[in-house]
This record gives structure tokens, C-alpha cells and sequence, in this order.
């Protein structure tokens, strides 16, 4: 499937998003959360988020995902459907949703690898029905954009 470069997500369909990253995040243990698309934009995030550069986190997760894909395909799979990375202090797990969202979680000691899978299932099966519930009601994909400060100032004239 090819997914558009951009998409319009709804009000309702980010506040679900993002309280399925809160609830994600406190269950898991987790430091960050963020979802992002596989065009490289965040589209949402949660917890200890002042320290990244959201923006080139949310790049370079679409780019390893997509760099996987082409790994994937030398071994004849469709893709690497989750990623894990160990470092010194954080961990990074990365995992596909759907066919085009990207779930990123930070966590730390205070976690395990274990309890990140785990969480992640049941939070990717939200992320799922939340996806498909919008693209239901417009009858189409739904497109995710950002919001520009025109579009944010026009919504309170």
C-alpha cells in the first residue's frame, strides 16, 4: 500500500491516539512514547519528550523501519515488524502498526524488554482500531498533517 505523503487527522482520532500512549506508557514503564507515521512525521507523543528532537526521532524511526524493509525483502520477508535497540542507560523499541503508523518507546532499567512487548501488542491493537474506525467514517485513508500556526489561529477566530 502506498501511503500518502501527508494525511488530516482529527481531533477525536489524536486524543485517542494519544491516550492509548499514556496508558501505554505508564504500563509499560516507559520513559517516551511517541507514534509517528511511516512518512517520517510525529503525530503524537507522551512523557519525557524535552530532550529529543521530535522531529529527526520521528525521521530516522521511518528511515530505520524503511532500511529494515529493504533487509527484510534480501530474505524474502514483507518487513521487520519490530526493532529493538540496547544502549548504555536506554533502550529504544520500535514497531510497526497497521501498515502505517510507528510506535517508538524509550525505556530505561525500570522496564524490561518483556513488559515493552508485551504493552505493545495490546497498545498496537488500539492503535489498529482507532486507524481504521477513522478511516471508516471518511470512507477513505485518513491523511495525517500538521497543523500549521494558520491552521491553529484559524480554529479560534
Amino acid at each position: 500500500m502506498n501511503s500518502p505523503s501527508r494525511f488530516v487527522l482529527r481531533e477525536q482520532e489524536f486524543n485517542a491516539f494519544l491516550a492509548v500512549l499514556r496508558k501505554f506508557r505508564a504500563t509499560a514503564l516507559a520513559k517516551a512514547v511517541f507514534l509517528v507515521d511511516k512518512d517520517g512525521a510525529l503525530i503524537a507523543s507522551t512523557g519525557e519528550t524535552a530532550g529529543f528532537d521530535v522531529t529527526a526521532l520521528a525521521s530516522l524511526a521511518a528511515g530505520n523501519i524503511a532500511a529494515t524493509g529493504g533487509l527484510a525483502n534480501l530474505i524474502g520477508e514483507k518487513e521487520f515488524s519490530i526493532l529493538f535497540h540496547e544502549g548504555e542507560r536506554d533502550n529504544m523499541h520500535i514497531s510497526v502498526v497497521g501498515d502505517r503508523l510507528i510506535l517508538v518507546v524509550v525505556f530505561d532499567r525500570q522496564s524490561s524488554i518483556g513488559l515493552v512487548r508485551l504493552r505493545v501488542r495490546r497498545a498496537s491493537e488500539e492503535l489498529s482500531r482507532i486507524l481504521a474506525s477513522a478511516e471508516q467514517k471518511t470512507g477513505e485513508e485518513v491523511l495525517i498533517e500538521e497543523l500549521t500556526e494558520e491552521d491553529i489561529e484559524s480554529l479560534f477566530c
